[in-house]
């Protein structure tokens, strides 16, 4: 079964992260650039939060709230939400069902080395189950049907 680790090693650990001070501009113009949903926040190179779409959101009805002057750390999720290296996409799973997130960040040895999405996960499991039903379909075709019969002993 894949772990967050395998999922990193195929889709790289490279974490799209700005450093606290960033305007929330700045911030969204590299994530659409990359095309992801969120950013990882930093002070001297250590994660201090993330900043996501659902942010955005809670943001925007902020009257106050001005992307371009609006510096990252103030409103970004200061509570980050660590997932091991040796998860399996089953725990993932879990975590983000239950924990009501859509982002992870991946911890082997103290140190973070990726960030997953649940669709990340998702892609994983629908490759885990496609896996399956090749194995299966593989050891119970349809040859093994055209070929199976009962014969009674002969007397």
């Amino acid at each position: 079964m894949k772990t967050a680790n395998d999922m990193l090693e195929e889709k790289g650990s490279d974490i799209l992260c700005v450093p606290e001070g960033t305007a929330v501009l700045e911030a969204l113009t590299k994530m659409n650039a990359r095309k992801v949903g969120a950013i990882l926040v930093t002070r001297d190179g250590k994660p201090t939060g993330i900043w996501t779409e659902r942010d955005l959101m809670r943001n925007i009805l902020d009257e106050a709230f001005d992307p371009a002057t609006t510096r990252i750390e103030e409103v970004m999720t200061r509570s980050l939400i660590f997932a091991a290296h040796t998860d399996t996409v089953y725990n993932l799973m879990d975590k983000f069902l239950g924990l009501r997130v859509r982002h992870l960040l991946i911890e082997k040895n103290g140190e973070t080395i990726g960030m997953i999405s649940g669709g990340d996960v998702m892609k994983a499991s629908i490759q885990e189950k496609d896996e399956e039903l090749k194995q299966l379909n593989s050891m119970v075709g349809w040859d093994y049907y055209e070929n199976w019969c009962w014969r009674p002993e002969s007397k």
